[in-house]
């Protein structure tokens, strides 16, 4: 049985580094309002896109684009000409939702794969089929598909790659195809700039016609979030994922998300995917528990495994965001020698070592200590020390000396410091 993709979120440069330095096998990343997420395509302008695919090459790294928008007439001529600058680029595929936009990549770029958007809402073997006719090599499969369906329809249309979400934000909308930022805000989603008018609170009213009495429904003091969908996490479907066989590409949501989610929640799959593969069997409740760790929703599994119908759980209507008890206090730098500081750190500081790799090794000295403890690794940081020499009392975010380790952790790695926040995230 081959071993599908994971694929990563890169939101820009330093989350596409951390994506493949945590696990992905692939990382999908968007150049300006052609993506559904323009505000993290415009984190890559094409001179430092193509840095970044060339980047993610020479790691065996495949990158796709997304050009999944929905272009208007007058759009037309600039969706060609940044499709011949991806041709240039060298990216490896394309990430479309519109039969047109699909044609003239063909005819720009035939040597590219075409990977339809989840945005098309391709539900069965005659949509794959369809599809497929007119180039088009990966469909991701729309989120309210069953995983028997895709059993089902790999059966009728084998020759067409399957990728499925397995982590992120949950639309509210079917498969994501909503107006109401445009409504509220003049902001269209399906171009990329969704407001998220559906994590808001609100309040809701029940009239009368008759009379013309309002009356205000009230369920909590703030609103309700009424419209707020949990995350979607399916670490603990892995092993019945992949057992199907008929998944290509597991893919993470995520572009706009933070650094620390990009290589918590790669590193949680792969190690899931990579554990079985190697014993036939996952102990995937330890990799929910560390996404745990990041900034979220609450989290469901959604409906692949389970009908709409049949789901209860899916709405968060208490809060937009459920914060965990870790925060990112630093982030080791490229010299592996250093960190930068990303909250607030104290002379003998306790911070747990989330590394991408295994490559740790204990040591002690006058900065502090790097050490193992019931199968975690810590630093503790007894001075901070800066290169210069200069000793400080505390460091902030912010501040941008580096910060000495006692000796070498890999670059990329994260230091964690457990945190209480409150409900609203202070």
């Amino acid at each position: 049985m081959k071993k599908p993709e994971l694929l990563a979120p890169a939101g820009d440069f330093e989350k596409l580094k951390i994506a493949i330095a945590y696990g992905a096998d692939a990382v999908y990343a968007g150049v300006s309002h052609f993506s559904l997420r323009c505000h993290s395509g415009k984190e890559f302008d094409y001179e430092t896109f193509k840095k970044a695919v060339d980047y993610a090459h020479e790691r065996g790294v495949k990158v796709y684009a997304t050009v999944n928008s929905f272009p208007f007439e007058s759009q037309l001529d600039l969706v060609e000409n940044h499709i011949k600058k991806l041709k240039e680029i060298g990216v490896d595929a394309m990430i479309i939702s519109t039969l047109g936009v699909i044609s003239k990549a063909r005819e720009i770029a035939p040597e590219i794969d075409i990977h339809l958007s989840t945005q098309a809402n391709a539900l069965n073997s005659w949509d794959y089929k369809a599809y497929r006719d007119v180039g088009v090599k990966r469909i991701i499969a729309a989120r309210e598909t069953s995983l028997k369906d895709l059993i089902k329809i790999k059966e009728k249309v084998p020759d067409v790659e399957i990728e499925i979400f397995v982590h992120g934000a949950m639309c509210f909308a079917y498969s994501g195809r909503c107006l109401l930022s445009a409504v509220q805000f003049g902001r269209n989603p399906n171009k990329g700039s969704c407001a998220n008018d559906c994590r808001y609170p609100y309040t809701l009213y029940a009239e009368n016609p008759e009379t013309g009495t309002m009356f205000k429904l009230e369920e909590y003091e703030d609103g309700t979030y009424i419209m707020n969908a949990k995350d979607l996490c399916l670490i603990n479907h892995i092993p019945e994922i992949l057992k199907a066989g008929v998944v290509d590409s597991l893919k993470i949501e995520g572009r706009t998300k933070a650094p620390y989610y990009a290589g918590v929640v790669t590193k949680a799959y792969r190690d899931a995917i990579d554990e079985w593969f190697e014993k036939a069997e996952c102990d995937c409740e330890k990799y929910y528990k560390e996404i745990l760790t990041t900034k979220n929703r609450g989290l469901t599994d959604a409906y692949l495994v389970k009908r709409p119908y049949e789901r209860y759980d899916t709405q968060n209507l208490q809060t937009s965001l459920t914060y965990g008890e870790w925060q990112v206090a630093g982030i080791v730098n490229e010299d592996e020698n250093t960190f930068m500081c990303k909250y607030k750190i104290f002379p003998g500081d306790i911070l747990e070592i989330l590394a991408p790799t295994n490559e740790i090794r204990e040591c002690e000295n006058e900065i502090g200590k790097i050490y193992k403890q019931n199968g975690k690794w810590y630093l503790r940081l007894d001075k901070i020390m800066t290169m210069s020499g200069k000793e400080l009392q505390s460091v902030h975010s912010g501040n941008q000396n580096p910060i000495k380790l006692p000796c070498k952790l890999p670059y990329l790695t994260f230091l964690r410091k457990k945190v209480k926040f409150s409900p609203n995230g202070i």
